[in-house]
C-alpha cells in the first residue's frame, strides 16, 4: 500500500507537534496523510499518554515571568517538571513564557481557572490541553503550580528571575507621579527592590502587616531567651524591643539593609529616590517563588526499579 505522505509531511508534523518520528508516521498513515487529522490523532494519543504521567513527582522546573512593556501588568509563574535537564530545554521554556503571558492577559483568579480558560492565542484549545501536550511532546510530567499577578496604574510591576528559573519575584510599587514613570532613577530603583527581594527574602513589606500572633511568638521566644541568658527580669522587656527591631530587619522589606549598601534601610533608599526624582513612592506588594519549595522530590533507587520492571515481565 503507498503511503499518502512524504518524508517531508513527517518533518513538518514532527516541528508542529514536537512529537518523535516514530508517532508522527502512525499518525499520518491512520489519518490517510491528511496533516490536520494528524494533529488530531497525536493529541488524542497525547492526552492519553499525559495521563499516564500524572502519578509521576515534578518538583523540578522554573519560575517564569512576563512584564508588560509599559510595567503595568507583570506575572510569575511556577512551571514543575520532573527533572532539571528538561527545565533546561527551549522547548519547556517556550511553554512557561507561553503561560505566564497568558496570565498576563487573560486574568484568571487561580490556578484552576487557568486552566479552564481558552489559551489566548488559540481558543480551540485550553491551558489544559497546552499542558497535555507538552507533557506528550517533552516526554515528563508537567504542572502548573502557582502564580502572581500584579496591574497598577499608579506606578510599576517588576520581575526579577534569579538563577535562570531557581527563584522568581514579582513587586508593585507606587508611584504619584505619572511623569517620572519613566525615569531611570524610579526603574533602577524598583529593580533593586526585586533584587532585594530575591537575595534577601523578607516576608512583609513593612511593620504593621506581621501578624499579632507572629509578633507576640516572637516576644515569648526572645524574653524566654534573655531570661535564660540570665539577665535581670526588670531589663528585659527592653532587650526584647530592642532585638525585636532585628527581628523587623530580618522579615519586613522596608527594614531590610540594602543588598548593595548595608548602610542604608530600603525606606532609605526609597525616600532618596522619592527626592531625587520629585514623587512620593511605596511598596504596595510581592510576591517571591522558589522553585520546588515545599514539594517532597522522589529519591529514585534504579535498583528497585529494574528488579520491578523485571518482574512485571515475568
Amino acid at each position: 500500500m503507498e503511503m499518502a505522505f512524504t518524508a517531508q509531511d513527517v518533518k513538518t508534523l514532527r516541528e508542529r507537534t514536537g512529537v518523535g518520528m516514530m508517532d508522527c508516521k502512525k499518525a499520518l498513515t491512520e489519518a490517510e496523510g491528511v496533516m490536520e487529522k494528524a494533529i488530531e490523532w497525536l493529541r488524542e494519543k497525547g492526552l492519553a499518554a499525559a495521563a499516564k504521567k500524572a502519578g509521576r513527582i515534578a518538583a523540578e522546573g522554573l519560575v517564569a515571568s512576563y512584564v508588560s512593556d509599559d510595567a503595568s501588568v507583570g506575572v510569575i509563574v511556577e512551571v514543575n517538571c520532573e527533572t532539571d535537564f528538561v527545565a533546561n530545554t527551549d522547548n519547556f521554556k517556550a511553554f512557561c513564557a507561553k503561560v505566564a503571558k497568558h496570565i498576563a492577559l487573560a486574568k484568571p483568579a487561580d490556578v484552576d481557572e487557568l486552566l479552564a480558560q481558552k489559551y489566548v492565542d488559540d481558543e480551540s484549545k485550553t491551558i489544559t490541553d497546552l499542558v497535555s501536550d507538552a507533557t506528550v511532546a517533552i516526554g515528563e510530567k508537567i504542572s502548573i503550580r502557582r502564580f502572581a499577578r500584579f496591574e497598577t496604574k499608579d506606578g510599576a510591576v517588576e520581575s526579577y528571575i534569579h538563577m535562570g528559573g531557581k527563584i522568581g519575584v514579582l513587586v508593585e510599587t507606587k508611584n504619584d507621579n505619572p511623569a517620572t514613570f519613566s525615569a531611570p532613577a524610579f526603574k533602577a530603583f524598583y529593580h533593586d527592590v526585586a533584587l532585594q527581594i530575591a537575595a534577601a527574602r523578607p516576608s512583609y513589606v513593612r511593620k504593621d502587616e506581621v501578624p499579632s500572633e507572629n509578633l507576640n511568638k516572637e516576644k515569648e521566644i526572645l524574653r524566654a531567651q534573655a531570661l535564660n541568658e540570665g539577665k535581670p527580669e526588670k531589663i528585659v522587656d527592653k532587650m526584647v524591643e530592642g532585638r525585636i527591631e532585628k527581628y523587623y530587619k530580618e522579615v519586613c522589606l522596608l527594614e531590610q539593609p540594602f543588598v548593595k549598601d548595608s548602610d542604608k534601610s530600603i525606606k532609605q533608599v526609597m525616600a532618596e529616590t522619592a527626592k531625587e526624582i520629585g514623587a512620593n513612592l511605596d511598596v504596595v506588594r510581592f510576591a517571591r517563588f522558589e522553585r520546588g519549595e515545599g514539594i517532597e522530590k522522589r529519591q529514585d533507587n534504579f535498583a528497585e526499579e529494574i528488579a520491578a520492571q523485571m518482574a512485571a515481565k515475568a
